[in-house]
Order: C-alpha cells, then structure tokens, then sequence
C-alpha cells in the first residue's frame, strides 16, 4: 500500500503552492536526512521500554539500507516524488518499500519540524567548512600577491582621491585581513549552527524517554537545544545568521572587486586582469571587459537581499512553528551558493592579477608626499600644526619625492615596510587547520552512522 501524507482533499494548485521548491531544494538535504535518521533510530533502539520501537537489529537494517539511499543521493540518482512532497517522506518511504513495517516506525517521536531542522543544520556545518576551505584559498592567493609585489608603491587613497603613500603588499594584504575577519562571523554563525533540534519534534517534546544527548553525540553536535519550543523557534533564526555573516563577507569581496575594477582601467592600469576572465563586445572589437567583478557587486546586493528577507520574514512571527519558515531554506541556500561561486571566482582572478610597478610609481603626484614630509619635520623638531601649514604652502618642493623611499620608510607594524606575511601565513594554517579539524571529526560521525 502507497504511504503518503498527502490530503487529497486539498485542492492542486494549494498542494503545489504549499509544497514550493521542496522537491527541487530537498535534494541536497537527502544525505542529511539519513544521518538524521539513522541517528534518531539508533536512539530508539536505545529507550528502555517495555516492549522496544524498535531493537537495536532492526535498528542496524535500517542503518544499512540508510547507507544505501546515501550512496544513491551522492550518484544523483535519489528521488523525491510528487506524492512524497519532501525528502523527509521519500527516505521513509524508500525504506518502507524495502523494510516493510521497520520503515514505517523510523518516524517515531518525531516530526518535520524537527527533521528538518537537524537536516539543515547539518547541511550548514558541512557548507560553512567548505565555504572557510575556500576562504583560505583566496586569502592565499591575496598574501601571495602582497608579497610577490610588496614594496611596490601604489598611492593610497581616500576619497577616491590621491592621499598617502601606501603599497602593492599593503592593498593586498589589507583585503587579506579584511577575509580573515569574515571567518570570526561565520565562526559565530557556525557555533550556533552546531547545536542539535532534534527530539523537539513539534516544539513541545514527546511523552517518549528520548535520549537527546545520545543523538547530539552520534550527529556531532556541541550539544542540544535545551528548550524544545526554543529549537522549533530556532528554525529560521539560524538561517538568518547565516545569511548576516554570508552578507558581510560579499560586502567585502565586492569592494575587493570594486578595487580590482577601478586599478584595471586604462586611466590607472596599476593592474592588469587576467585575459580569460575578461569579456569582449558584440560591437567593439577592443573591449575586455571585467564583467565578472562587476557581477559581485551585484551579487553582493543580492545575498544582503536574502539576509533582509530572512530577517523580515521572522520580525511578525509569532512563536512556534509557521509555514513562512518552509522559505528559509531557499534563502539561505541561494546566499550560500553565490558566496562559495563568489569566493572560487575572487581567488582564480586574484591569482592571475599583473602588477605593472612603473605605472603604479608614475601615479605618484607631489601631494600624496605630503603627509609624510610634514611628519620628516614635526621628527626634526617643528610643531605638527606649522609643519602641516608649511607643507601645504608648498607642495612644488616635493617634486623629488621617491615613492620607494617613502614606501620603506613606515617600518612600524602593519605600515607599507612593516607588513609580517609570517603573521598571515599563521592565520591562513590556523584557519585551515581548525576547519580540516572540525571537518575530520564530522566525517567520522556520518561515516560511523551510514558509512
């Protein structure tokens, strides 16, 4: 007999209305599902009651053909059908049709919501590490270009405007840390993403003995959500976080390609794009255009959109579970693949931008020395308000500044002579180190519940 939970008597166009982009989102989440699963079974098969749900063979079975749904999801070859409505359905019934009744029983002591809700989770754990991987790498890529064109002079600018003396390692690395940064937010998000829903069900626990602790521990939580009408509540919070820390960081990458865009042009040239990630024109035969950048600014518009809408979407909620939430899961998917695409894409450029060091001193004007001679005076004795008025009375007596000069000359930490690419070699392995860490241990929970 069909297992469904389906109401035929709704009308079609409210089912599908109701069932959204669940079929087509749900199928990232058909791994998670089973390791969900096989977790919460193998509570089960671990309450002491009378008469068991299920014993700790049927709860092996179930692993077993859990295991083989995995290896179905990871081939692409795992289905959600139009009467399942979501993954959490298809997996049970998959497991009905070869189990029989045990597959029936999986569902015991929980709900969607709370399914749902781990299946997320453990999607966001396994995305964030990779998102952090691939953040390393375009860090690598902006310290490596930092220290390859390190003392090379570059005007710095406020305004737009031509300000102080600063350097090729200086830009770069500037953006470098500005990425590392990023890691602290995700980090947060990531903390508060390991906490395990699970065993909430509905948001109003069950009058079953359910170990919470015991799945914490198979799934590789931190730990669980003490409060089960707080883990319903939770949904949608979560994937608000995420998308705050996904927006920051595309702000940041697109003022990176903002940068990237303007030191490219002819009237700056400073760099020179690499020719494969250029576009031409359909008319003019010369352009190669940075379209590319340009679409992470308009990425980046995009993902704080989804971070908008995530937070919009909760403000009026009231507690307990709303079916707004079914969206949350579109949102934060859509802003994470355009993060992670963003991030692959920054580092491939970063890697292949040209320095051109004489464009970049012959940007040099006599006023970006300005600051700094008037600094050589206030060293030498004079009072920096007169020094300061002296200067600026007379910056025609600077024509013989050298921009290398003045570039080595700031020896402090974190100036133009002063920049520790030890420092950031450390916290690029650290990063990488604590991700891979995390990402060990994660694999050897999935692996130990579906192999």
């Amino acid at each position: 007999m069909k297992q469904t939970i389906t109401d035929n008597r709704v009308d079609a166009d409210i089912l599908t209305y109701t069932v959204g982009r669940d079929p087509v989102l749900d199928l990232r989440l058909a791994v998670w599902d089973c390791m969900g699963t096989a977790a919460h079974v193998t509570m089960l098969s671990e309450m002491k009651l009378k008469r068991p749900v299920v014993t700790k063979a049927e709860a092996a079975k179930v692993r077993k053909e859990l295991a083989n749904i995995v290896k179905l999801a990871r081939a692409g070859k795992f289905e959600i059908r139009e009467d399942d409505q979501d993954v959490h359905m298809a997996v049970e019934r998959m497991l009905t049709e070869k189990l029989g009744d045990l597959g029936k029983k999986i569902h015991t002591g929980r709900s969607r919501n709370d399914q749902v809700a781990v299946d997320v989770r453990l999607h966001m754990k396994d995305e964030l590490l990779s998102l952090e991987g691939e953040l390393v790498k375009l860090m690598d890529a902006l310290v490596s270009l930092g220290r390859k064109h390190d003392l090379v002079p570059l005007v710095g600018r406020t305004h737009l405007q031509p300000a102080m003396p600063s350097s090729v390692g200086m830009w770069s690395t500037g953006h470098a840390e500005m990425v590392l940064d990023q890691l602290e937010n995700l980090e947060a998000a990531y903390r508060l993403v390991d906490l395990n829903p699970l065993g909430s069900a509905a948001g109003y626990g069950v009058p079953l003995p359910l170990n919470r602790k015991l799945t914490t521990k198979l799934l590789g939580f931190a730990r669980p959500i003490h409060n089960c009408f707080g883990a319903s509540m939770a949904r949608g919070e979560c994937e608000a976080a995420v998308l705050g820390a996904l927006a920051q960081l595309m702000a940041v990458l697109s003022r990176l390609a903002e940068d990237l865009i303007l030191f490219s042009m002819p009237e700056f040239a400073y760099f020179k794009l690499p020719r494969e990630y250029c576009t031409g024109s359909s008319i003019m035969p010369q352009k190669f255009n940075p379209d590319v950048l340009e679409l992470v600014r308009s990425k980046a518009a995009q993902v704080l959109g989804l971070s908008v809408a995530s937070l919009s979407m909760l403000h009026a909620m009231p507690g307990g579970y709303n079916r707004d939430l079914q969206d949350s899961k579109f949102l934060y998917m859509e802003g994470l693949d355009v993060t992670r695409t963003t991030v692959r894409i920054l580092a491939k450029v970063v890697k292949g931008v040209e320095v051109d060091p004489e464009q970049c001193r012959r940007a040099f004007t006599p006023g970006v020395f300005a600051t700094d001679v008037a600094l050589r005076k206030v060293a030498e004795g004079t009072p920096w308000r007169d020094a300061y008025h002296d200067v600026r009375d007379h910056l025609e007596q600077l024509e013989s500044e050298d921009p290398d000069r003045a570039v080595a000359a700031k020896k402090h930490l974190g100036a133009t002579g002063g920049i520790d690419y030890d420092h950031y070699r450390s916290a690029i392995a650290d990063a990488f180190g604590a991700m891979l860490d995390r990402r060990v241990k994660f694999e050897k929970c999935l692996h130990a519940l579906v192999g």
